[in-house]
């Protein structure tokens, strides 16, 4: 099963030259990498992401992940993954770029 990160673009460019990440600020304020399943990014970009331009979704597969994963009860009641770990570069599945065009998020047919 995928689980998937949004970087900013400036986040995600430290974090290829690294190799590693805590994730953002409010990862880190939070003390675990929020992901979300693919039916929930959408809502995560438009609540968390809606006034930037330039992101980055990236895919995990929770299995490399274990045993630092956790699923825990957030928006909605809904189970998002919580990683308890830094994000490092070889757990990266794929990455696209989400554009914005007109004020609109595109994203690719799976969401």
């Amino acid at each position: 099963m995928l689980i998937f990160k949004i970087f900013r673009k400036d986040e995600w460019l430290d974090f290829k030259a690294l190799g590693k990440t805590e994730g953002a600020p409010i990862d880190v304020a939070d003390g675990f990498i929020h992901f979300s399943k693919a039916g929930q990014v959408q809502e995560t970009v438009e609540k968390h992401f809606k006034d930037e331009k330039d992101l980055i979704l990236v895919s995990c597969n929770v299995g490399d992940l274990e045993p630092d994963l956790k699923w825990e009860v957030s928006r909605g009641g809904d189970l998002f993954p919580h990683l308890y770990r830094k994000l490092l570069l070889k757990d990266i599945i794929s990455q696209i770029e989400i554009p914005k065009i007109d004020g609109v998020y595109k994203f690719p047919d799976i969401f």
